[in-house]
This record gives C-alpha cells, structure tokens and sequence, in this order.
C-alpha cells in the first residue's frame, strides 16, 4: 500500500481503528465513497479560481490517490469524514473545508442519546503543548494550564497529530488555534468518546476522569446577542467594543448596537476605544463598514485593491463566462462620515487573536492600511490575502459538507503588505484571561493628543 509522506504509520493505524462507542450510522459502498470524492475534487475544480495560491498541487494529487485506494470497504459518514479531511490542511485556506454536517445539531442529538465528550476545554500552545483552558462549557477548572502528556495511554502529541492532519484554515498556527478551540469535537469525531479519560501530567500527576454530557463552549455560545456583541465603559476613559461576529443574521439590531455604543463613547467622553474581535471569525463585510467604520473612518477607503474571482453557474453573462477566472480592481470607494455626530476621532486599537478571520481580517487590513487605528494582538496566523464567497456543498453520499471560496481578495495596499495578518503592537494574549491583553493596552502610552 502507498503512504503519503505527511502521514506517518500510527497516524493511519488511528484513522482505521475502530471505534466501538461511535453512533450507529448506514453504510456507504466504496462506490458511493469514490462519488463522493470525485464530487469533491469536482466541486472545487468548478468553483476556486486558484487552489494554488494557498496549495501545493502535487501534494494534493497524491492526497486524492490516496484517500481514493484507501475506499476499497464500507464505511461510515465518520469515517468517510476521517479520511476525506486529510485534504483540510494541505489547501491551507479556511474557507475551504471537508466538515461534519451540522456539528451543534450532531452534538446536542449525542448527548441526548447518552454520550458525552472528552471534559474540558483545551489549549494547544505555539511549543504544541496540550493545557487544560477550563472545564467543558467553560466553566473555570483548577487545573488551567496544567500539561497533559497522555490520554488513556496514547501520547499527546500523536493525538495531537491524528486531530491536526483533519483540520483547516491557512497556516499551521492556524490550524492549531481551530484544534484548541473545536478538541472535545474533533476528539470524539476521530477517536471516539469513552466513557472515562485516564490523563498523565508532565510534573507525573495522573487522573482519570469521567466524560461530561455539556456542549463544548464554541457550539453553545454562539446563541444569544448578548454573548456575540458587547460594550463596557473602562477606567482611564477607555471603552470596549466586542464584536464577535459580523454574520449576525439581524444587520438592523447590530447597527442600532454599535450606534447606541458610540452614543455612549461621546455621552462618557471617551478617548481610547478597544474593538476586540480576537473571536471574530468573520461574516459579511457591510457589517463593519456600516456598523464601526462609519463612526471612525477619517478618510476614503476601500476594503481592497484587487479581486479574482471564478464564474460560477448563476453568476454568468454574455460578458463573463462560466468557468472564467476574471482578474479586477476595487473601484468603490467608501467616503467618511466627519458630520456624524457620533464620530469618533481618539485613539483606536483592533484587538486581533488566533481566531480573528476572513471578514475581520479585511477590517484589519483597512484598519492598518488607511491610518484609522493600531492593530494590537499576536503575532498573526490568517493571510491578509482573504479568500471569500465561499459556496455550500453537500456531499451527495456521506452528507458531509464541503465548503469552497469563489474570490481572493488583496488588502487595500496591495502586495506590499505582510503575508500574514501582523499587529503593528504585538502583545501576548492569554487563552486563559481574555482581560489581559485588554489591560496591556490600556496600559499603553497615551498617543499624542
């Protein structure tokens, strides 16, 4: 049999082990296995206009070489998922993804069958350590930032192996921030969820504990206005915005938010304002643009310089053709709004975090590019060449769904920029404390008045 040289033996031992405690799922043939694969590669083919910008194509030609000799038997739409995901990180984008359908509505139906996930929330540091960041849900645990070496006997870190070579996004910073947030998933999608966790600690500590039947924090959160979008008045005559989505179904009720927050920021007078959108992994662009920009923009600005963009079926003319790859410019342009009222003109820091992405990487982008504010955060894990208009596929077979990018986009100041998303102040952001980046810039020199 042929391996792939990125895929070393124990991982494909894990792929194929089976897993006693996963729910009973129908069958697919190898015939309906391969459909699904050449539907894949079919897909993207007709909607991406450049899978090499972010792609090594000869690496992903053997990928489906592979994955296509290994369906030779029946298997699950989880095991389906297990193999064609090897595919999420060698496109390297985060927009282009094999998934589980339906992760929150998958989860909840497991619970409510009497499963259970692995029981805390986790972090997977820059060095690749594995930390306990709370207990499942979110809920504070003794044992933050404590190092686990082992689960039930396996390394850390060929566990850590198994779950990253099925995740997405665009570096492998990046693919680990998705791992840490998405591990009690991703734990029980490839390695099942048994019924107790025998954890080895690096200082020798050991502990065995029990499943727990609780939403992972990332699915359970994501609910309620109030958890998405917040604003607090600061010491020092600072203010915080926090806008953790700019996908919020109602635009209405998010514009009247953010203008009753700037109302708030001139009533209180004040003269530094922190957006924080380190959770933000992105939406519709009009969202910014109509709820944040209006209020602190000073001049012209576009959202980028330059497109590409495929024609897909539904969006052809006489003038663009379908299956064309058309190359243009950013000729709109939006203009400030000075006569606001609700104007802002202190200072203004975008906080950014392993998870800021796609749409909020765009405001990033122009929020360095024209002058408007200082980008304060870590060291960054997304492109600022943004990938978007991503398409919805289901794969016809398995009911696993394929997600596909249909434009690029290049930040406002064109190739001249960094690669990645990079803070003009780096500070360290604690996975543990959210406050402390907040305080660190707060404490920051005033800038000239």
């Amino acid at each position: 049999m042929r391996r792939l040289k990125y895929l070393p033996a124990c991982l494909i031992l894990l792929c194929w082990t089976p897993l006693a405690l996963a729910q009973p799922s129908p069958l697919l043939t190898p015939e309906q296995l391969r459909a699904d694969l050449r539907y894949v590669q079919e897909s993207i083919a007709a909607t991406h206009p450049q899978p090499d910008f972010s792609a090594d194509p000869a690496a992903v030609r053997q990928a489906y070489a592979y994955i296509a000799e290994q369906m030779q038997a029946p298997m699950s739409p989880d095991q389906a998922w297990r193999l064609l995901a090897m595919l999420n990180p060698l496109y390297a984008d985060g927009h282009l993804a094999i998934t589980p359908a339906g992760p929150l509505a998958q989860s909840q139906a497991f619970l409510d069958a009497g499963g259970s996930f692995f029981p805390y929330e986790m972090s997977l540091d820059t060095s690749g350590a594995l930390r306990i960041r709370a207990q499942l849900g979110g809920a504070p645990s003794p044992l933050q930032g404590a190092r686990i070496t082992s689960i039930n006997g396996v390394p850390a870190d060929q566990i850590i192996a198994d779950l990253l070579i099925r995740c997405h996004g665009d570096t492998a910073a990046f693919r680990a921030s998705l791992l840490s947030l998405r591990w009690p998933f991703l734990y029980w999608k490839v390695l099942g969820t048994p019924d107790n966790y025998a954890l080895q600690f690096d200082n020798g500590q050991q502990l065995t504990v029990a499943g727990a039947a609780t939403l992972p924090a990332y699915l359970a959160g994501n609910g309620s206005f109030a958890q998405q979008f917040r604003f607090e008045l600061l010491p020092r005559k600072a203010a915080l915005l926090t806008i953790n989505t700019f996908a919020w179904p109602d635009k209405a009720q998010f514009t009247a938010f953010t203008a009753n927050a700037f109302r708030q920021v001139q009533e209180a007078g004040v003269r530094t304002l922190l957006i924080d959108v380190r959770e933000n992994g992105g939406g519709n662009d009009d969202m910014w643009i109509d709820g944040v920009l209006r209020y602190i923009a000073d001049k012209p600005y576009r959202w980028a310089s330059t497109y590409r963009k495929k024609v897909i079926k539904g969006r052809d003319s006489a003038s663009e053709k379908l299956g064309d790859v058309i190359d243009g410019e950013i000729t709109s342009w939006q203009q400030p709004q000075l006569d606001n009222p609700l104007h802002f003109s202190g200072a203004t820091y975008l906080l950014v975090g392993g998870r800021t992405y796609s749409s909020s990487v765009l405001l990033s982008n122009v929020m360095q590019d024209f002058g408007f504010g200082k980008v304060v955060g870590a060291a960054g894990q997304a492109r600022t060449r943004q990938s978007g208009g991503t398409q919805r596929f289901v794969l016809p077979n398995s009911g696993l769904e394929l997600g596909v990018p249909r434009l690029l986009f290049q930040r406002p100041a064109g190739t001249s920029g960094p690669v990645l998303l990079q803070p003009d102040i780096v500070l360290p952001d604690s996975p543990y404390n959210e406050r402390e980046l907040i305080d660190a810039v707060l404490a920051l020199p005033a800038p000239p008045a």
